[in-house]
């Protein structure tokens, strides 16, 4: 079942990519300054815009996708595997955004020649500017490409390549001729059309008479072992994988674009580019409530609202599909269909059995009734998002449409100008031309970002759904560096060597990890393979970052003097560079400089709260359970008010 759009349907994406062009042309005619207005706006960029860029780059087409996948699998509690995210978030607002902003560097790789010295520094700039700018940052934007690839496959029977072409055009132009100042408007408008999509997604479901409303929703009894917001506490294999472990273990020691310990990769940038630190403050705030509080119940609606409409099969059904696919008779045609999805190499008597087991096996039957023509490489669990929009009314359709193709593009131009910075910034100018141009430098930041959509939609155009293994390594590759990352601001024995130590071991860890140790051995009665396989590694990952520490040379003392000087971290860390007998201490720390971290830490404390308390408020009040909503507003507002008045006695510049 295919979905045809109204006219009044294309009317309302014909306006939203109108107002695009327009951005695009806006942004270009004045981006007309070097490498730092290209990349930063010339660092000249207000709280309110770039905290609204930073919730809509990570706002991509996939995370209603995701978010509604997860409700299905395991319910609303499934999200604390990024809800967790938050105490790194609060603590980039009141200890890492100021920290960020005050050392004037154009990308958060420059920082590895601010804070460490000699070839291994060079190194690691360089280094991760290929890593990062090139090949992890291409793998993302063929991620998120696939789930653009999905929604089109699914909804309109559109050709990955037709997909992926009219996807990224627009996306290309304003971010490759208008710079970071394209992007972050374009992200200031997309924002807005999103959440509103995701918003009438949302009231959409809800009235669909199999929903009937919110009373329907929150008393079917399809749903009452998925709407709680904490895992059962009494069964460990849920509620320590799912709550404790991101709770405990993965805000600080894993890194990932977007969610980085201490702040980093695109999120950086934006902070960089502020008009000052209090508006990098600012911004982070504003992101982190947008991120949290707001964004994720109209998805978790959505999600809700599917398993009703869409139910999946019985534990029992898919056991007894999966003991049919292992039969003789079945299996090897089995096989042979799972090889590429083509049901035509099957013969035309089990056809259509052999397909239908395999949805039952995965508990999609429902979802493959309703959608029989879409691609088996597509219609999974977080399938169930885009199917659940069709079921809206005319213009209203266009404008989920509308909303979802701004999820992606603003994701997309993100990548893209982020990735364009480091290649450019952090290698061509570094090791290629330093006495390159600034026109120079513009002209190939434009070929770098056309280069890198081309090759993340070639990445998921052809190996997307087979690179599950890489992607894999990729993220577990981050796991145990996350320490580091924070401890380099505060304690001055953290070296290059140690940044190094850690990065190598952590992807020689994932190597191993994903191929070498069968899941079967990681399992256990409590934790699953994928999260006994990080906390192996974050255990060996520590363990070696600290030797190392203890084993090589600090630092030179000038580049820690300089850093210091420059950023101001303070605290007792710092103490023997701040005390050495042979300088002059005013010149690193004012006599009258007082260490903020008690407060910052307070402020971080209090504002998880504040911003848990929301999003539960937010939550229960869907539940239709407004005494509990009631009070944790007053506990949110209650903590917003604390808040304020503690941060007012950090001195920010």
């Amino acid at each position: 079942m295919l979905t045809t759009l109204t006219t009044a349907d294309w009317i309302v994406i014909g306006m939203f990519f109108t107002v695009i062009v327009m951005i695009a042309l806006m942004a270009t005619r004045k981006s007309k300054g070097g490498v730092e207005d290209y990349f930063l706006g010339g660092r000249k960029m207000p709280w309110w815009l770039l905290g609204v860029s930073m919730v809509a780059c990570t706002f991509s087409a996939d995370t209603p996708n995701l978010v509604t996948g997860m409700v299905r699998e395991s319910g609303v509690a499934k999200n604390w595997a990024w809800w967790s995210f938050l105490i790194t978030g609060m603590a980039t607002v009141f200890i890492f955004a100021r920290l960020w902003r005050r050392t004037g560097i154009v990308t958060d790789l420059e920082f590895y020649e601010k804070r460490y010295s000699g070839k291994a520094a060079s190194f690691l700039r360089g280094f991760r500017s290929i890593y990062l700018g090139l090949f992890f940052n291409v793998l993302i934007i063929g991620s998120v490409t696939l789930a653009a690839i999905k929604i089109g496959s699914i909804i309109f029977g559109l050709s990955p390549t037709t997909t992926v072409i009219f996807g990224s055009l627009a996306a290309v132009l304003y971010t490759a001729f208008g710079g970071f100042r394209g992007v972050v408007w374009a992200d200031f408008f997309q924002y807005f059309i999103a959440m509103l999509g995701a918003v009438v997604a949302a009231v959409a479901a809800l009235n669909l008479p199999e929903v009937g409303g919110l009373e329907g929703l929150v008393s079917n009894p399809a749903i009452q072992d998925k709407i709680d917001f904490l895992p059962d506490f009494s069964n460990p294999s849920v509620w320590v994988p799912m709550l404790l472990i991101p709770v405990a273990v993965q805000w600080w020691s894993v890194w990932y674009p977007g969610a980085e310990p201490g702040g980093g990769g695109y999120m950086c940038q934006k902070m960089l580019s502020a008009q000052n630190e209090q508006h990098s403050v600012a911004a982070n705030m504003l992101f982190n409530f947008a991120h949290y509080a707001l964004r994720p119940w109209p998805w978790i609606i959505v999600g809700l609202a599917s398993l009703i409409i869409f139910q999946p099969d019985t534990a029992a059904m898919q056991q007894q599909a999966s003991e049919q696919l292992t039969s003789p008779e079945i299996n090897q045609y089995y096989n042979t269909y799972l090889q590429n999805y083509d049901a035509q190499a099957i013969p035309e008597s089990i056809r259509d059995k052999v397909v239908d087991l395999h949805f039952q096996k995965e508990g999609l039957s429902t979802l493959h009734k309703a959608f029989p023509d879409a691609h088996p490489q597509y219609l999974k669990n977080d399938a169930a998002y885009p199917i659940m929009v069709t079921k809206t009314g005319a213009g209203w359709f266009g404008l989920i449409i509308a909303s979802l193709i701004a999820a992606y593009m603003s994701t997309i131009g993100t990548h893209l100008n982020w990735g364009a910075s480091y290649l450019v910034n952090d290698f061509y100018k570094r090791f290629v031309k330093p006495e390159a141009s600034d026109r120079e430098l513009k002209n190939v930041a434009i070929l770098c970002t056309v280069v890198l959509a081309v090759l993340g939609g070639v990445v998921a155009l052809t190996v997307m759904d087979n690179a599950t293994q890489a992607f894999d390594i990729l993220l577990l590759s981050g796991a145990g560096t996350g320490a580091v990352y924070l401890l380099r601001w505060f304690w001055w024995r953290i070296n290059a060597a140690t940044e190094i130590s850690a990065m190598v071991s952590a992807f020689v860890m994932s190597i191993i990890m994903v191929f070498a140790v069968p899941d079967g051995c990681l399992a256990n009665s409590v934790l699953d393979h994928s999260t006994t396989r990080l906390l192996i590694t974050v255990t060996v990952v520590t363990i070696i970052w600290l030797a190392t520490v203890y084993i090589t040379k600090p630092e030179n003392p000038e580049t820690l003097r300089q850093f210091y000087a420059l950023t101001r971290p303070g605290g007792p860390g710092w103490k023997k560079v701040v005390a050495d007998p042979e300088i002059d201490a005013t010149a690193l720390e004012p006599k009258d400089a007082k260490w903020d971290m008690p407060l910052q830490i307070l402020c971080v404390f209090i504002g998880i709260i504040t911003i848990y308390a929301c999003l539960f408020a937010g939550g229960f009040f869907v539940m239709l359970r407004p005494l509990a909503g009631t009070i944790l507003s007053i506990v949110a507002v209650s903590g917003a008010v604390a808040m304020w008045k503690i941060s007012k006695k950090i001195k920010l510049r």
